[in-house]
């Protein structure tokens, strides 16, 4: 597919989605939650120490998580200095990486204007943009076992079909034979290094979640031959290069590794509810619908495609049967876990979009009515977005400013909504799901520019630290009733774990919640409320 002129306005504006979904204003409010302070200072930690192979946090080894994540950001530390910006620019880029990786799995298995469904629907997903600006380790995780997976697409062929009953860019290739055998290679080393680096991102799951699927496909498909190309001993020597290194050496320094991370937080985290994150076996399917949205209902579209498939008999030679396999088998096994978060549903979010973006590419070329009314759903949910915009207003409990910049936001919403509408009704689908993207993307805009910054104070440590910072005996607070999550982002703003107060100890600048301040107050403490910076954060002075 050459880029010619009539390509160029696509280019452009899916290059506009990603920066405004991805990476505009990854600065707009302080490092949220329990996982982003930490895994962020813990970075910060080892661009200072040196010591790239234990995670420290506080100086402490910290085994939560494998080590890429802070590796990749520490890098940015180095190179961007102390910022939130260092913070989540790896899980942006590796959020970009991603997005073109499936462009280039539509583009192989399916078509040009599937690639460019692909690169409209991804970055604009709740998923993609949550996740992809976050501190976390999951988009780097979720990158490299995409990578991982599209390596296994070129090895085993899942839509060779000697049949002819479904012709694709791979069935259709005609590569001189000494020029498939080092793609093949290639693709090979690609393969082991990719989920070497998914290993080095969470840990064993990348290998169960990437075998698991293939086998999933291999035993619905019965093509057992093609799956065992996957151990051909190029992809296992690279794994091994990539992966094992840093296993070992954490684990010859740190003896208590293998307990704390292979046992505890991975085979005790699938099998107990040790971490309290225990949820229903269903909890995963609103989840996923979730982290589709806005283009959920296109899901619709994507059920009567397979069924055509399987009426036709053509589903085993089908690539979108191997990408529907990518995504049954992680969420059937995290149902099953005993521990349920959703980020675990992440790697599954690829698969699905190459899935819809497929579905919906078929529908415009048999020329139906069918993408018509998929795209009018979603403006309509577009428009119904708008018109709830206003609700969350008195449980997020944003400043009195907020009301206008959650006023333009319903109006984007609508107006973006219309346009998707009336572009459906024109039967021009491919453009509707393009002012759709956008109209996401001017939405990410909005909510970066104007309303996060007014949610920093009642969301995120930052102030917090910056009031304290600023405070006599402010540097040396200590903290009372205070959630984890602000417990960490102090820690991290004021780059000192904080330690706990206790009633009848010598008193000073503490920092406590709302419902801290009422104990203290129940307890008869003498307390000078000094800021109020949000029903998380009140700092009081006890003399």
């Amino acid at each position: 597919m050459k880029l010619g002129r009539p390509h160029i306005p696509w280019l452009l504006l899916t290059l506009a989605v990603v920066y405004f979904c991805l990476f505009h204003g990854l600065t707009a409010w302080g490092l949220v939650g329990p996982d982003e302070p930490r895994y962020a200072a813990i970075a910060r930690e080892m661009a200072a120490s040196g010591d790239w192979v234990t995670p420290r946090l506080h100086g402490q080894p910290w085994f939560e998580k494998p080590i890429l994540y802070y590796w990749v950001t520490a890098i940015q530390y180095k190179l961007w200095g102390d910022s939130e910006f260092s913070a989540r620019v790896p899980s942006a880029l590796a959020a970009a990486v991603l997005t073109l990786t499936l462009t280039w799995l539509a583009w192989k298995s399916y078509s040009g204007r599937a690639a460019v469904t692909v690169m409209l629907l991804f970055p604009t997903t709740v998923a993609t943009i949550g996740f992809g600006r976050a501190a976390t380790t999951d988009m780097l995780f979720a990158a490299s076992l995409v990578l991982a997976m599209a390596a296994a697409t070129r090895i085993i062929r899942p839509s060779r079909d000697p049949a002819g009953m479904e012709e694709t860019a791979y069935a259709a290739a005609k590569a001189p034979p000494q020029q498939r055998m080092l793609l093949g290679l290639l693709a090979r080393c690609g393969f082991g290094a990719a989920l070497g680096l998914a290993t080095l991102a969470k840990g064993p799951a990348a290998i169960v979640l990437a075998g698991g699927s293939v086998g999933l496909w291999a035993l619905a498909t019965q093509r057992w031959r093609e799956a065992f190309r996957l151990f051909h001993p190029l992809a296992i020597l690279t794994f091994g290069v990539v992966a094992l290194p840093w296993y070992v050496l954490c684990a010859l320094r740190n003896p208590e590794f293998v307990q704390v991370f292979l046992i505890s937080h991975n085979v005790d985290r699938f099998l107990t509810p040790v971490f309290q994150h225990e949820q229903p076996f269903w909890f995963f399917g609103p989840i996923v619908l979730l982290a589709l949205f806005p283009w959920t209902l296109l899901l619709i579209g994507c059920v009567a495609e397979g069924w055509k498939h399987v009426q036709a008999g053509t589903w085993r030679w089908s690539p979108s049967f191997f990408f529907a396999c990518w995504a049954i088998f992680p969420f059937l096994f995290f149902s099953l876990s005993k521990s349920k978060l959703p980020g675990y549903m992440l790697p599954v979010v690829p698969a699905v979009v190459l899935v819809l973006a497929r579905s919906l590419d078929k529908a415009m070329d048999r020329g139906n009515d069918a993408p018509r009314w998929l795209l009018t759903a979603i403006g309509a949910t577009l428009m119904v977005l708008g018109g709830m915009a206003a609700l969350p207003q008195a449980a997020l409990r944003l400043p009195e400013a907020a009301p206008q910049a959650v006023g333009i936001l319903a109006l984007v919403a609508a107006a973006g909504g219309l346009s998707v509408i009336y572009l459906a009704a024109r039967r021009m689908p491919q453009v509707a799901a393009g002012a759709a993207a956008l109209t996401v993307a001017l939405l990410c805009f909005w909510i970066t520019h104007a309303l996060l910054p007014q949610m920093d104070a009642k969301r995120s440590p930052r102030v917090a630290a910056i009031h304290l910072a600023q405070l006599p005996g402010g540097p040396t607070a200590r903290a009372y009733m205070l959630h984890r999550a602000w417990n960490y982002g102090l820690n991290y703003y004021l780059k000192r774990e904080l330690r706990e107060w206790s009633p009848g100890t010598p008193g000073g600048v503490i920092v406590t919640s709302a419902g801290g301040l009422k104990d203290l107050e129940a307890r008869g403490i003498a307390v000078q409320v000094v800021e109020t910076v949000s029903p998380q954060a009140v700092i009081v002075r006890i003399d």
